[in-house]
């Protein structure tokens, strides 16, 4: 250990609350991007943590260096991000609302611990139902807004890249579009404003010569949309992506890169949105959220935006947050 901390020159130092399968798997991803210098695994069953940070170590011979070890509370004190990953799963019988709200529970337990050591980090939620959460880790912080996000629909707007990559025959890396509102089944695929190529694709699909049409859009909505779904009924959990979601969220906050992406933070009049956690386009840097991204929407993806809004909004006043 003592001569991983000599070696490695990296700064940057991140936090992983939770070191399940998502958590495990985005440390994995993270080490393999050589971002940081430090990742520490803090979970309650501590030889869980432990176990993983063995695991991950001793595979660091064939990565950049890295100082990874499992640790608790106290060493969220200068890091830069500490990520909340932990959370319940749904149990059989229980109610969405009441997983809901054993997840706030949980939420304020570990932000009460994580503001005891520090409150300079940039606290990234991840445990769903990830806009609630966001707004309950804000609310229970008292961070500033830009401190303080969830992951949003990153994931979700990689998937509908993807998707409109097959679809369209592209790489996806040049494809330009993205999904907002709530990480779930009100999110809004807005199409007005996806690109490729500098043309928006509905203004390609017009001339395409498969004839795309109303109906594949549709389709394609629905698999973004159902994406999660059908893995955890293959796989019983989504991991890989979001594990490689949250490294890219990470890697532009550590390297202050000012990128644009859809990660769910406070709205006050976005669109004429309020007092509520969910995903637009922002510039992600050091700082947290640097400003907001509001192109102009259909008056469709508008009205869809805002009833996405309300879902999350009943769900809050549900929990008395």
């Amino acid at each position: 250990m003592g001569l991983i901390n000599i070696m490695n020159t990296k700064t940057g130092k991140v936090v992983i609350v939770g070191a399940g399968a998502v958590g495990s798997t985005f440390a994995y991803a993270l080490q393999i991007r050589g971002v940081v210098g430090e990742i520490v695994l803090v979970d309650m069953d501590k030889k869980l943590a432990q176990g993983q940070a063995m695991d991950l170590n001793h595979g660091v011979f064939f990565t950049e260096p890295v100082n990874i070890h499992a640790g608790d509370y106290e060493d969220c004190a200068g890091a830069d991000i500490v990520v909340i990953c932990a959370g319940a799963k749904q149990k059989p019988g229980q109610s969405r609302m009441e997983l809901v709200a054993t997840n706030v529970e949980i939420c304020k337990q570990i932000v009460e611990k994580i503001i005891e050591h520090t409150t300079e980090s940039i606290l990234l939620v991840v445990a769903n139902p990830v806009d609630v959460l966001t707004y309950a880790a804000l609310r229970f912080s008292k961070l500033p807004k830009q401190q303080v996000i969830g992951s949003g629909t990153v994931l979700d707007s990689a998937r509908f890249r993807y998707l409109l990559s097959r679809h369209c025959l592209l790489d996806s890396r040049n494809v330009h579009a993205y999904v907002l509102g709530e990480h779930g089944d009100s999110e809004v695929p807005a199409w007005s404003i996806a690109t490729h190529g500098g043309m928006n694709v509905l203004d390609c699909c017009k001339t395409c010569s498969r004839g795309c049409s109303q109906t594949d859009h549709a389709e394609i909505s629905k698999q973004v949309r159902e994406s999660a779904y059908h893995i955890i009924e293959a796989k019983g959990a989504t991991n890989f992506a979001v594990g490689l979601a949250l490294v890219r969220i990470v890697t532009a906050i550590i390297r202050n890169e000012n990128s644009v992406l859809t990660v769910s933070t406070l709205l006050n009049g976005q669109y004429g949105i309020s007092d509520v956690c969910l995903s637009v386009s922002v510039i992600l840097n050091s700082d947290g959220v640097g400003r907001y991204i509001c192109p102009e929407l259909s008056a469709d993806e508008l009205a869809q935006l805002k009833t996405s809004a309300d879902a999350i909004k009943n769900v809050q006043q549900q929990l008395g947050l």
